[in-house]
């Protein structure tokens, strides 16, 4: 795809996530190539790509419509990743850490230790979380060494809340937010034991609930208090 393709689907991947454009919200060609200042094919591409990730589906003859997505698909996505996740912290741990990775996990649970020390978090406390989960993630998938999991969590992140990508915040209910990323962060540490110590089993465990920490928030984006309750913190590029 080319490079105004890419800033396009790049651009409307991050509207649908954060509810900028709204399920069931339409979109044509014509108006989405002056908003973004590009022609015709670029747009038509980057809605093609939607449309195969399951993020647009088409509306009459011309255009598309972002697609409504059901509490049970995000809830069954989720499910999934921490199938995966999971598989990918076993064999992490089975093959042993590398230093590189290690120095990294390490790193991510000074920063998280430092952000939940004061006990509380802000919205942009979470910002910083956000990007530290991600590169946690990102090394124990990595050292899995195993391309075809990258590969399934790529298929299926697609869906919006499903992917690490994508954090969702509940600005209404703070304190609780601390105590749920508070224990995430937990977590994290708790997964680092089983990976230096070689314990796949227990890795893999610890990182199939660890997914369970966004299922709730299935029925909460399903319901009408979603736009007022909800901030979604996306990754910056």
């Amino acid at each position: 795809m080319s490079k105004p393709g890419q800033t396009v689907l790049v651009a409307l991947r991050r509207m649908i996530a954060s509810g900028e454009l709204a399920a069931g919200e339409r979109l044509m060609e014509i108006p989405t190539a002056e908003l973004f200042g590009v022609s015709r094919m670029p747009v038509r591409m980057a809605f093609r790509t939607l449309e195969q990730e399951g993020l647009l589906v088409r509306f009459g003859g011309r255009g598309f419509q972002v697609r409504s997505v059901s509490a049970e698909e995000i809830a069954g996505a989720v499910e999934v990743r921490g199938v995966l996740e999971g598989l990918a912290a076993r064999q992490t741990a089975e093959r042993g850490l590398s230093e590189e990775g290690r120095a990294t996990l390490e790193q991510c649970l000074v920063q998280g230790d430092e952000l939940f020390a004061k006990g509380y978090v802000t919205e942009d406390d979470l910002e910083v979380y956000h990007d530290l989960n991600m590169r946690f993630h990102q090394v124990i998938v990595e050292g899995s060494h195993n391309p075809a999991i990258a590969d399934a969590l790529a298929r299926n992140d697609h869906l919006p809340f499903a992917s690490v990508t994508a954090l969702a915040v509940d600005r209404q209910n703070m304190a609780g937010e601390f105590r749920r990323f508070n224990y995430a962060h937990m977590q994290h540490h708790s997964v680092f034991d089983a990976l230096i110590h070689r314990q796949g089993a227990r890795a893999e465990a610890i990182m199939r609930e660890h997914a369970n920490a966004t299922l709730r928030y299935a029925e909460v984006f399903g319901s009408t208090l979603a736009d007022e309750r909800m901030t979604v913190i996306l990754r910056s590029d």
